[in-house]
């Protein structure tokens, strides 16, 4: 049997798994990104986390077959290179050429996002799936496509506006979907409101969790009745609709399902989306549309994906 190193690139964490050919996952080794250092650092680490998986399975070097990788940003697939990535901070970072320098076989890159996308079509929530659309919302907004078990590349919808002049992007933009939909984005709005009414339920909760406010806080409160959390998550919801329904009409996937921190959440946040998003989307695709879902496979996506995408 052949296995494959697949390796997910995240803005907190990075991830690292030896994986079958047939999608299983052998063993795992993982590290904090630290997103503040330089990029050649990084590279280090991401190496130390492939031997450390290696030595994990038991298995020989020889027997892995390629390295893929999922990474954020803007790539070139040709050269194997981050173009540009502005979370991290990686600029040219010809991350395939050191990976090949480093273990000898090959090395491939995906858009992370795209990576997710393919492990949740081979092994989780869009399984089967002729074509598929996988939105993470985490540190940013990830948009992944697959059109009968082939990655789309080159998309960077995260970065489309949903709101003219809106909230500030760190593209460099204004109203980025990214802006308004990325679990930063929620936290965002979480803290103006909490800031607008700090006797709230809302503050209160965040107190209660060392005045640290994350992507659950907001729903947590909404649990409790609290209406400011209520009117945040309307908020946050409404956004979210005007973006998915842009990718529906104009992608039209046959299945989108939904994970990252804020996918989390389930039917909390998908019982009210699947309500909001129908005026969103063109009629005449209401009826080929046929459902939004919760990603199945958590971080194992990117790691699947990555892998079976250096097949």
């Amino acid at each position: 049997m052949a296995y494959y190193i697949g390796i997910d690139i995240g803005g907190t964490n990075i991830k690292t798994g030896v994986v079958s050919e047939s999608g299983e996952i052998i063993s795992e080794s993982s590290i904090p990104t630290g997103a503040d250092r330089h990029q050649d650092i990084v590279l280090q680490d991401i190496i130390q986390t492939v031997k450390d998986a290696i030595k994990s399975s038991g298995l020989d070097q020889k027997e892995i077959k390629a390295i893929g990788m999922g990474s954020p940003g803007m790539m070139d697939y040709k050269t194997g290179s981050v173009i540009y990535n502005n979370n991290l901070g990686w600029r040219d970072f010809h991350i395939c050429q050191f990976m090949r320098e480093a273990f000898g076989i090959p090395a491939i890159l995906e858009n992370d996002a795209d990576a997710a996308a393919l492990g949740e079509v081979v092994a989780g929530s869009a399984k089967g799936a002729k074509s598929a659309m996988i939105i993470t919302l985490g540190t940013g907004v990830g948009v992944g496509i697959v059109i009968n078990d082939k990655i789309y590349r080159g998309s960077e919808f995260g970065h489309m506006v949903i709101a003219y002049g809106g909230r500030p992007c760190k593209c460099g933009r204004k109203g980025c979907f990214e802006s308004y939909c990325s679990a930063t984005g929620l936290i965002n709005m979480t803290k103006e409101a909490i800031q607008a009414n700090p006797k709230g339920i809302l503050a209160d909760i965040a107190q209660s969790e060392g005045g640290v406010v994350s992507g659950h806080t907001v729903f947590d409160a909404a649990d409790k009745g609290d209406d400011d959390a209520k009117r945040v998550i309307d908020e946050y919801i409404s956004y979210l609709a005007v973006g998915l329904g842009n990718l529906i009409n104009g992608l039209n996937p046959e299945i989108l399902s939904i994970g990252g921190g804020i996918g989390k959440q389930g039917e909390r946040l998908l019982k009210p989306l699947r309500e909001r998003i129908i005026p969103e989307i063109y009629e005449g695709l209401r009826s080929n549309f046929s459902k939004i879902v919760s990603c199945t496979l958590g971080y194992k996506a990117g790691l699947i994906g990555a892998a079976m995408a250096a097949r």
